[in-house]
């Protein structure tokens, strides 16, 4: 199964976001190469939310070219073969944090924005992570900080989409 494959079948399984979920689905029916950065229209990101439920907080990043606080996340790459392991694999480099698992159940929501050009759409897929009880974070390059944040404070700090994706995590949990 490709990760084009799999992307079909989460989106198919993911119960939620009904017209937005149909928007991804037509995409990906359009564009064999939509899980990729190459392609103009727009393609599928993949991201996660670290959380430390234990503490009642959160990991976020302060990403270094939009300057906003975000969940870890960023494209799909070649050697992905599931959504799922593409978010769990950039929010481990991300966070710098071994051992972190993925919520069951799926993605948490999902999230279209548009980037500039050449490109003008992230599709992004977006699961929750938990972190270890010992979590010790250690910044990327692509971090000018990384930072926890409690619950109630993320909305001061972060976009409704990243307080969304926190809110339907909460839920979850």
């Amino acid at each position: 199964m490709t990760l084009h494959d799999d992307a079909v079948l989460v989106l198919k399984e993911y119960g939620g976001q009904e017209e937005l979920r149909q928007v991804y689905l037509d995409h990906l029916d359009a564009h064999p190469d939509g899980m990729y950065k190459p392609c103009s229209a727009g393609h599928l990101t993949s991201s996660a939310l670290v959380v430390d439920p234990a503490r009642g907080r959160v990991l976020l990043t302060l990403h270094k070219k939009l300057g906003m606080w975000l969940q870890m996340g960023g494209h799909c790459e070649p050697g992905d073969t599931t959504v799922e392991g593409a978010a769990l694999r950039e929010a481990t480099e991300e966070s710098g944090i071994p051992g972190l698992a993925l919520l069951p159940g799926g993605p948490v929501r999902l999230d279209r924005h548009p980037i500039p050009a050449p490109c003008h759409w992230h599709l992004d897929v977006q699961y929750a992570a938990l972190a270890p009880a010992d979590a010790v974070e250690r910044i990327s390059e692509e971090s000018l900080d990384l930072r926890w944040f409690a619950y109630e404070d993320v909305a001061g700090v972060a976009d409704t989409s990243v307080v969304r994706l926190l809110e339907g995590t909460l839920a979850r949990l």
